[in-house]
């Protein structure tokens, strides 16, 4: 198929350190190409891929200086895409709304997957205006505030096998490993490491809005000994923080729609304890690949029976759920679908 892979400006195609949807982009671009398909990405022309590129912005937007307006790069990305929309059979975005009014207007098969919650203001109305566009969610809980939105399916995130690899957890300490906002639960996993006397190891994005936060309600508890923290994380630093830690706290505190950072964690062969929040039931097995719990009691808790979890079957439930392959795969049902029904 002529694939066409529409991705955020913020971060590059794969992200250089933070950026979840990116970096499922850049997975999802490649694994296509590996299996024969004709693909453009569309993406911050500071992106690296094996697919045809087409830079529609000259580097990512969240690193760059002076900074931009995203509307600007949004707008002229689209324009990008519309002069080329009919070279392809599908074109699949990942850029939230922006592209709807141009797309409806299109006799080109098109979906959108939603990387973000939807629990927002307005977004009941605009999916009500545009009842025909199709969407796809990345997982079942995310749908919740907008049943009404034409799903084409829930696709899982998948990761490569082998980017990440089984380790013992020899390093006995707790892992947070995310972006540090309130609704992360970077306090909860503070407050569960030094209930269990356990080292916990911070390596967290710091968003620019959040750093009166980090300042007031994180760094006072940093101490360097049992409480650490390691700054923002490249991709190969994953492995060893990962692999090393006995779990991965995962206390959110907002309707999660996916969490990258679980299925990394359970590549690795280390247990997840996460809070019952958004996707979290779904890819969890609870007993499994770590525990399911309500809120800090019943974690402190999992935290006691973490060694009655084989870290073997943890990384057999990331390679039958969560690889590219199976999202790959999973996506081009959808782009058939699509395509098919343009077609008849």
């Amino acid at each position: 198929m002529r694939i066409a892979q529409v991705a955020p400006l913020a971060e590059s195609v794969p992200p250089k350190l933070y950026g979840g949807t990116e970096r499922v982009v850049s997975w999802l671009t490649e694994d296509l190409v590996a299996l024969g398909h004709e693909v453009t990405l569309f993406a911050s022309g500071d992106s690296v891929t094996r697919a045809s590129l087409v830079p529609v912005w000259p580097g990512a937007l969240r690193l760059r200086k002076p900074r931009v307006d995203p509307l600007v790069a949004q707008t002229v990305a689209l324009q990008y895409v519309a002069e080329r929309a009919s070279e392809f059979d599908v074109l699949h975005f990942h850029t939230d709304w922006t592209h709807l009014p141009l797309l409806a207007r299109l006799r080109i098969p098109f979906v959108t997957t939603m990387h973000g919650r939807l629990d927002l203001p307005g977004l009941a109305e605009l999916v009500r205006r545009f009842p025909n566009a199709p969407f796809v969610s990345i997982s079942e809980s995310q749908r919740g505030p907008l049943q009404e939105a034409n799903w084409a399916g829930t696709v899982y995130h998948g990761m490569p096998l082998n980017l990440l690899r089984p380790g013992d957890g020899s390093g006995g300490y707790l892992a947070f490993l995310g972006r540090l906002a309130p609704e992360k639960g970077a306090e909860a996993a503070i407050r569960l490491a030094r209930q269990a006397s356990m080292p916990l190891r911070i390596a967290a994005k710091v968003p620019r809005d959040a750093s009166r936060y980090v300042k007031e309600k994180i760094e006072p508890h940093i101490d360097g000994n049992l409480i650490r923290f390691v700054g923002e994380l490249r991709d190969k630093e994953k492995q060893d923080f990962l692999a090393n830690a006995s779990a991965l706290l995962f206390p959110i505190e907002w309707p999660e729609p996916f969490g990258l950072v679980m299925i990394e964690a359970m590549a690795c062969g280390t247990p997840v304890i996460a809070f019952r929040r958004g996707s979290v039931p779904e890819v969890v097995e609870d007993g499994t690949s770590g525990f399911v719990v309500a809120g800090e009691v019943e974690a402190a808790a999992a935290l006691s029976r973490i060694e009655d979890l084989d870290r073997r079957h943890v990384r057999q439930a990331f390679e039958r759920r969560f690889t590219t392959r199976r999202m790959t795969e999973d996506y081009l049902r959808i782009y058939r679908k699509l395509a098919a029904a343009v077609v008849t």
